[in-house]
């Protein structure tokens, strides 16, 4: 069985703890050709051909940078691209056929970014070697398979990519929106492409002054008005509000409809629902090693990696299935007592007014908060989380509020550990079960808080929120920069601890299957973005999901398989049916 050793550099920190993995291995013999560890450059190197796989150095290593994997024995020889000596591997890739939008779905950290930019041939494979592959290599590498073919025209294939942090974008281009749109609009459609995205607005401002989501979709934009013949799309729903998500989705399978082949990197399984034709589960360990598996029509995909299990492959990846309720958590979740309630407000700021309308909490409940972005979601949280006062009405709770804004700052000079317990003083063995493992922050807890990726800063920032003793739970986006399995992690942390606790939970997020899977009631905001922002509810699921969806202008059903929410494709037979019914959210 072949066997891979992987150091996390950014995790190792020698100095510290004076290289502990080289003293205790039982295999170190200096100046012995049975070394299995070596020191280079001041970081360890294990030979993978002499590691006996003992794991010693494992358990020793108190930052726990290194893995000692037992690979498949089929993968033996399958490696496309390897990160240097005891780096990240990859195994196989994805296929990118014409007329066709193919999805790709795994953890963070498993190499999804990686096989794009093989493909879009911004990174050069080495077959797993020191050395970048040669042209030969590469073509005996694929003989016979799809690939083959297509690493032979690699030169000739055009490429457009949009990579998954758009946070750059001003730094490395000037200009106004529709100025850089018409740079890039080799196939005539920038007009079209503003519409469908809805730039229009924003048409005239320059690019160093747009939001988050108004970059995601100028990047889009950008990458689909080029002329191509594959189309490379990393994580392009991030910073999107669910009717833009469509919207871009709608855009993404326009490419493949008039012959392209269209690659995207997903996490929010609703819109790689909606628009892909086939999907490639990826799987393996994080940082260490990922393998892309054969591809899937997208719904039996999509289902196969909410199983956990491969069958064609015989490899289980995750030891619990994922599964969603048939109908929204029943009222026994909700005491009928009130936990506080809320008169009617309004917030006023320079072009912009926020209604909202009187509404309740209950113990034990969360409240999914859900509407198009700049309509007022966030500002709502803020009020109550008593950061902006009301211009009319008062808020008055008289409860002990946790809160986790939007928008993360790493402004502490200390480890996580050191952090969280700035917060939460010492744990306590419910917080470290339900929230620290839950939540895989155990391996992150000697990192610099100030080093950490947005995922990782988003996770900690959860859990020092949910590990707080308080009555109110107020939560801004949790699912960002979350794969799926931590987006539904962090929802069984949360409604583990509303339970535990008897308090009570507002969620704002973008994600449906995170909404559907996390909430007992629905907060909806309508209005008109950027100006007008106004309150529906808290309603009961199947009203609030109707009402928001009415807005969206979309359907959807729920999966007999797993129970997820899958949205129908605009126009088609249920869609239609579900419209006449009213039907929006089919819950039965």
């Amino acid at each position: 069985m072949p066997r891979l050793a992987v150091l996390n550099s950014d995790a190792c920190q020698p100095k510290r703890c004076s290289l502990e993995c080289l003293r205790y291995c039982p295999g170190v013999r200096t100046g012995d050709e049975t070394i299995v560890i070596e020191e280079q450059v001041g970081k360890p190197l294990i030979s993978e051909e002499l590691c006996s796989g003992c794991g010693i150095c494992v358990h020793k290593c108190p930052f726990k940078a290194i893995s000692i994997i037992n690979l498949p024995q089929e993968l033996e020889g399958r490696c496309i691209h390897r990160y240097g000596a005891n780096g990240f591997a990859l195994y196989m890739l994805p296929i990118p056929r014409a007329g066709k939008v193919t999805g790709l779905v795994g953890q963070n950290g498993i190499g999804k970014t990686t096989a794009l930019s093989i493909l879009a041939g911004r990174l050069k494979s080495n077959l797993g070697s020191p050395e970048v592959a040669t042209s030969e290599a590469i073509n005996e590498f694929f003989k016979g398979s799809e690939l083959q073919g297509y690493f032979a025209r690699i030169g000739k294939i055009k490429t457009v990519y949009k990579p998954q942090s758009i946070d750059q974008l001003p730094s490395s281009v000037k200009g106004d929106v529709v100025e850089l749109l018409g740079r890039a609009d080799e196939r005539g459609v920038a007009g079209k492409l503003m519409e469908d995205l809805g730039l229009d607005e924003i048409a005239k401002r320059k690019v160093e002054h747009l939001s988050g989501g108004e970059l995601q979709r100028l990047a889009i934009a950008a990458a689909a008005a080029r002329e191509a013949d594959v189309y490379c799309f990393d994580e392009p729903s991030s910073h999107l509000d669910v009717y833009q998500r469509l919207n871009a989705a709608k855009v993404i399978r326009g490419l493949a409809n008039v012959g392209k082949a269209v690659l995207v990197v997903e996490h929010d399984l609703a819109v790689l629902d909606y628009m892909c034709d086939y999907v490639h589960v990826m799987y393996g360990t994080p940082g260490a090693y990922g393998v892309v598996s054969s591809p899937r029509g997208v719904r039996v995909g999509i289902n196969v990696f909410l199983d956990g299990y491969l069958r064609e492959e015989n490899v289980r990846f995750r030891r619990e299935s994922i599964r969603f309720e048939v109908r929204p958590p029943t009222k026994a979740r909700i005491t009928g007592r009130v936990l506080f309630g809320y008169p009617e407000l309004t917030k006023r700021f320079k072009g912009f007014e926020l209604k909202v309308r009187p509404g309740s909490i209950s113990p034990g409940e969360i409240v999914g908060i859900v509407g198009p972005n700049a309509t007022g979601k966030t500002t709502f949280v803020r009020l109550l989380a008593g950061e902006l006062k009301p211009t009319s009405g008062r808020v008055g709770i008289s409860l002990s509020i946790a809160y986790k804004p939007q928008y993360l700052r790493a402004e502490f000079d200390g480890t996580v550990e050191e952090w969280l317990h700035k917060f939460l003083g010492e744990f306590d063995q419910a917080f470290e079960a339900e929230v620290l493992e839950r939540l895989d922050l155990k391996t992150l807890m000697e990192r610099p808080l100030a080093e950490l990726s947005g995922g990782e800063l988003q996770r900690a920032a959860i859990a020092a929120c949910i590990g707080q003793t308080a009555d109110l739970y107020l939560l801004d986006e949790p699912s960002a920069y979350l794969d799926v399995e931590q987006r539904l992690n962090v929802a069984k942390a949360i409604r583990r601890v509303i339970e535990r606790r008897e308090a009570a939970a507002l969620v704002v997020d973008h994600d449906i299957l995170v909404v559907d899977f996390i909430s007992d009631r629905l907060l909806v905001f309508s209005g008109e973005p950027g100006r007008l922002g106004q309150t529906h509810g808290p309603l009961d699921m199947r009203s609030g999901m109707n009402l928001f969806l009415r807005e969206v202008g979309v359907t959807f059903r729920r999966d007999p398989q797993t129970g997820r929410p899958r949205a129908n494709k605009l126009g088609s037979r249920l869609d239609r049916e579900q419209k006449e019914r009213g039907e929006h959210f089919y819950l039965g």
